[in-house]
């Protein structure tokens, strides 16, 4: 067997963090992954401290990041699940330094301007930043699998972003959305889905028994969805909700069609599209996704439901958002990258 590729995680503390931990350990073709911290020092916190359920396996300690750091321990390839300052930072001297990156930040997912600013980063090294982005691949390996395969930085998708894109990619492709109707997307997330560190929204006397919206018209990920699917910005009308559950999403898009289409027809856009995609799973009508099929998994479920005027079409899209919105999809894209079987410690 060929020797084994050492990762190291940078944010490991945080619920996506933790969870891509889980599955680097767990992977065959992985060394036991460098745990790295942002605080200087010396390295005796460990992870169990924060996530008491690894407690008794052998110790996983957080050491100070460095550069130094990563090319003393032989690290093949680093991720971040840090909050985007951070990465915008750190990471161009990482890659300089001919280290790969998965960044499940949003550091690097947006190309135009006017979408980078609702991020309000405040670069010190415009210069490195720049030669970084221009790097920078999208990471949905339905999309993007041959541009990941050869990149020195990828950008990790949003989870919102991850469950819209996947539906609406094949039949925008296929010129079978009418796209100056509008396309309304009513997404739905847990509460991990906003982080560890809580808020007044997040507190459980806030969310328990509710459900609000947020982030409208001004949410982050909406940026990535116009930029992928090739969308003008007044083309997608995106409304995000905070739901009781600790995780799973759920978007409902609506859509007029371009043209008369069948239930099989459009059944046969999406099968045609995700052919070969472990990660992909389209539902036959009448069955539509639920958050539960996809929970705990890397799944992305689709299914869609076509009206009798055969014109109006609403599909419903499911990911888990610690893993096939964050966790899951960054060690997909590893294995694209190594050129590994994509379902690899996924399964």
């Amino acid at each position: 067997m060929a020797a084994k590729v050492k990762t190291a995680v940078l944010g490991a503390t945080g619920y996506a963090g933790y969870e891509l931990t889980r599955l680097l350990l767990r992977h065959e073709r992985l060394q036991k992954p460098l745990l790295l911290k942002r605080e200087s020092g010396g390295g005796g916190a460990d992870l169990s401290a924060s996530f008491p359920a690894l407690s008794g396996n052998g110790g996983y300690p957080l050491e100070p990041f460095s550069v130094a750091k990563l090319k003393e321990a032989g690290v093949d390839l680093l991720f971040f699940a840090t909050p985007h300052e951070l990465s915008r930072s750190l990471v161009p001297e990482v890659v300089r330094a001919g280290v790969r990156v998965i960044d499940l930040s949003g550091a690097w997912r947006l190309r135009r301007t006017e979408h980078r600013d609702i991020y309000g980063f405040g670069d010190a090294d415009v210069k490195a930043v720049h030669e970084a982005m221009a790097q920078a691949v999208y990471g949905l390996p339905e999309l993007r699998s041959k541009e990941i395969a050869d990149a020195a930085l990828v950008a990790n998708p949003g989870c919102y972003a991850t469950s819209v894109i996947l539906a609406l990619a094949p039949l925008l492709a296929a010129g079978l959305i009418d796209r100056e109707r509008g396309i309304i997307s009513d997404s739905k997330s847990g509460v991990s889905g906003a982080g560890k560190d809580a808020t007044a929204r997040t507190h459980f006397v806030s969310v328990a028994d509710n459900l609000s919206a947020y982030g409208v018209f001004k949410h982050r990920h909406v940026g990535e969805m116009v930029e992928q699917l090739n969308l003008n910005l007044d083309e997608l009308t995106f409304t995000p909700h905070l739901l009781p559950i600790p995780r799973g999403i759920l978007s409902t898009i609506y859509v007029k069609l371009s043209r008369s289409c069948t239930s099989a027809e459009v059944e046969t856009c999406y099968r045609d599209a995700y052919k070969g995609r472990r990660w992909v799973r389209v539902f036959s009508p009448p069955q539509l996704p639920e958050i539960q099929y996809s929970l705990h998994s890397n799944h992305c479920d689709i299914g869609f439901c076509l009206a009798d005027d055969a014109r109006r079409l609403v599909i419903v899209s499911c990911v888990d958002n610690l893993l096939k919105g964050a966790a899951g999809q960054a060690v997909q894209n590893m294995n694209v990258i190594y050129g590994w079987n994509e379902a690899e410690g996924l399964q």
